[in-house]
């Protein structure tokens, strides 16, 4: 059975840091990218950021760009998000997904497989 579950969230006041895991199932190849969405309520899904198969590409949303590092322990098969200088605006449901067309991520397309979600919440 297919999982990504996700954990980290909570919630921060605006400048600090905060990372979230998302832990994958060994019935996702290892050939797949994995990616970070997320949502705020009454907003469209926003694409964060992307990190391909083998952790040597990414790719990032442009509002996260320079702030958040998206890593991968292909090992403990586990995604993370690095969150810095966290905004108001950060503020949503950050859902880990995971999909074998890099591009159809990347262009917030759509994915193969997603999580439950972790709510992040950053306060002034």
């Amino acid at each position: 059975q297919v999982q990504l579950v996700e954990s980290g969230g909570g919630q921060v006041q605006a400048g600090a840091s905060l990372t979230l895991s998302c832990s994958t199932s060994e019935a996702i190849s290892n050939r797949v990218a994995l990616a970070w969405f997320r949502q705020a309520p009454g907003k469209a899904r926003e694409f964060v950021a992307l990190i391909g198969w083998d952790g040597t590409s990414s790719h990032y949303g442009d509002s996260v760009k320079g702030r958040f590092t998206i890593s991968r322990d292909v090992v403990k098969n586990t995604v993370y998000l690095y969150m810095d200088s966290l905004k108001p605006e950060d503020t949503a449901v950050y859902y880990c997904a995971a999909g074998r067309n890099y591009l159809q991520l990347a262009s917030n397309r759509g994915a193969d497989y997603w999580g439950q979600g972790t709510q992040v919440t950053v306060s002034t």
